[in-house]
C-alpha cells in the first residue's frame, strides 16, 4: 500500500448475507476515487488478530466493478472475535498499522459491530472505523422499518422454497415444519411465512411468558392441525423461528434425547434438530386424539445466505458501501451506517449498545405492530372465536372425538394471552 495515499481496509465478519460483494465494490470505488488505496482483509479478524499481515489482497476498480451481481464474499468471512482478549485488539491495530491502514470498514452483524466498536475504542484516535450492518436475521438495532441488508433477498428465496413445499403439502396431504434461521428474533420466519401465506408462523416474540413450554408449541401446532381438518384440509405448512429454542424451558430441554451436551450436562442449543423434536412431539399428541398424519421437518437458512442479491439488496448495499467510504473520507468515525428515508444517517457506536448487557442491542419483532397483527389474522390457528362461538367449538371437538367442554379444557389456554 502506498505511503503517500491514505489506506482503507475492508473486512467481513459473521455469517454470509446477500449483498456483501456489493458493499465491498461500492466502498472500494468511492475510496479509490477519493484518493485512497484499498485492501481487502481475508476472513474477518481471524488473521490480523493473530498478527498475520499476509492474508490480504489489494482491491482495484477493475477487480470489483461487477461483483455486486454475485452472492458470497470475495474476501471470505469468519466469526473470529478479537474482543475476548486485549492482546487480540492490540494485534489487530499493530497489523493494520503495519499495512498502512488508517481507515477501516467492517461489514457484519452485531458481533462484528461490537468488535469494530471495541477496536475503535482501543485505537484511541489512531484508526477511523465505520460499520455496515449485515445479517439475514434483520435483528440489528436499526430504526423500525429499515432492514439489514441481505434480509430481503433471504426472504425472497425463502418464500420461493416455502411456496414449492406448500404445493407439495397439498399434493401429498402432508404437513411441513420449516425452521428458519434468525437467532433469537423471528423476523426472517415471519417475513417468509407472511409473504408466502404459510398456514401459520411461530416466533419467540409472541410468547409473553418466558420460558416457553414445549407443550405450548406442540398444542399450538396441534390446534392448527385440528382447525385445518375441520375445514376439510389435511395439509399445511408451519414456519418456525429457530429462536424459539433459545427460550424453551430448561425442564423441556433436559428431557430431550439424542442431543449433544456440554461438559456441564447442558444441552447444546445449536445441536438441537428443533423441527424434528416438534414433529415427533406433535405426531405423538395427534395420535392421542385419533389423528394420523405425515409431518416432514425442514431447515432453511444456508440456502439463503450466499444467494445472488435481488435488485433491492443490490441497490441498497451499493448505497451503504458508498456512504461508508464517504463517511470516512469526510473524517467520520465510530458509527454504523444507515439510510433512512433515502438519506445517510450515521448511528454512533455508543447508541447501539444495550446499557443492561454492554453488548449491541438486538431488534426483536414488534408484536404490537399493525404488520404483525395482519400476519396473525391470516394464520390458521385456534383463536378466541373458536371457543366463544358454540358452533365452531362443537365442530373442532367433533374432529378429534372430544366433547366441547373437554376440547375447551384442553386447548383454550392457548388463546388466553390474546384477551
Amino acid at each position: 500500500m502506498s505511503q503517500q495515499r491514505p489506506g482503507v481496509a475492508i473486512l467481513v465478519g459473521g455469517g454470509p448475507a446477500p449483498g456483501i460483494n456489493s458493499v465491498i465494490g461500492a466502498a472500494t470505488i468511492r475510496s479509490i476515487l477519493g484518493g485512497c488505496d484499498v485492501i481487502g482483509i481475508l476472513d474477518g479478524f481471524k488473521w490480523i488478530m493473530a498478527g498475520d499481515a499476509s492474508k490480504v489482497r489489494p482491491l482495484s476498480i477493475e477487480d470489483i466493478s461487477r461483483i455486486h451481481f454475485s452472492g458470497g464474499s470475495c474476501l471470505g468471512t469468519a466469526r473470529a472475535n478479537p474482543t475476548q482478549k486485549v492482546e487480540h485488539l492490540d494485534a489487530c491495530l499493530a497489523t493494520l498499522t503495519k499495512l498502512g491502514v488508517t481507515r477501516l470498514i467492517t461489514i457484519g452483524g452485531d458481533d462484528t459491530a461490537f468488535s469494530a466498536l471495541k477496536l475503535e475504542q482501543r485505537a484511541a484516535g489512531r484508526l477511523q472505523v465505520v460499520h455496515v450492518p449485515k445479517t439475514i436475521d434483520n435483528d440489528l438495532d436499526l430504526p423500525h422499518g429499515i432492514p439489514t441488508f441481505g434480509f430481503q433477498t433471504a426472504r425472497h428465496i425463502g418464500v420461493e422454497l416455502v411456496k414449492s413445499l406448500m404445493v407439495d403439502a397439498e399434493t401429498t396431504s402432508r404437513w411441513y415444519f420449516i425452521v428458519t434461521m434468525g437467532r433469537k428474533a423471528g423476523h426472517l420466519a415471519l417475513g417468509i411465512g407472511k409473504a408466502a401465506g404459510a398456514t401459520l408462523t411461530l416466533i419467540p416474540e409472541e410468547f409473553r411468558h418466558r420460558p416457553i413450554r414445549l407443550t405450548t408449541l406442540v398444542d399450538t401446532l396441534a390446534g392448527a392441525f385440528i382447525k385445518r381438518l375441520t375445514a376439510g384440509r389435511s395439509d399445511g405448512v408451519a414456519v418456525l423461528a429457530e429462536g424459539l429454542v433459545e427460550f424453551l424451558d430448561q425442564r423441556d430441554l433436559d428431557g430431550l434425547e439424542d442431543v449433544e451436551r456440554d461438559q456441564h450436562g447442558h444441552v447444546r442449543l445449536a445441536e438441537i434438530n428443533f423441527g424434528f423434536v416438534l414433529k415427533r412431539a406433535v405426531e405423538k399428541e395427534l395420535r392421542t386424539l385419533g389423528i394420523k398424519t405425515t409431518i416432514v421437518d425442514k431447515n432453511i437458512g444456508y440456502e439463503l445466505r450466499c444467494a445472488d442479491p435481488i435488485s433491492f439488496d443490490m441497490e441498497y448495499t451499493r448505497d451503504l458501501g458508498y456512504c461508508a467510504a464517504q463517511f470516512l473520507l469526510e473524517g467520520g468515525n465510530a458509527a454504523m451506517v444507515s439510510i433512512q428515508n433515502g438519506r445517510f444517517i450515521p448511528i454512533p457506536f455508543a447508541q447501539i449498545l444495550d446499557p443492561a448487557t454492554g453488548r449491541t442491542r438486538v431488534r426483536m419483532v414488534d408484536v404490537e405492530s399493525e404488520s404483525y397483527t395482519i400476519a396473525r389474522r391470516y394464520m390458521i390457528r385456534l383463536s378466541q372465536d373458536d371457543f366463544s362461538q358454540p358452533q365452531e367449538l362443537s365442530h373442532h371437538a367433533k374432529t378429534v372425538g372430544l366433547s366441547p367442554e373437554a376440547f375447551r379444557k384442553r386447548f383454550e389456554y392457548l388463546v388466553a394471552e390474546d384477551l
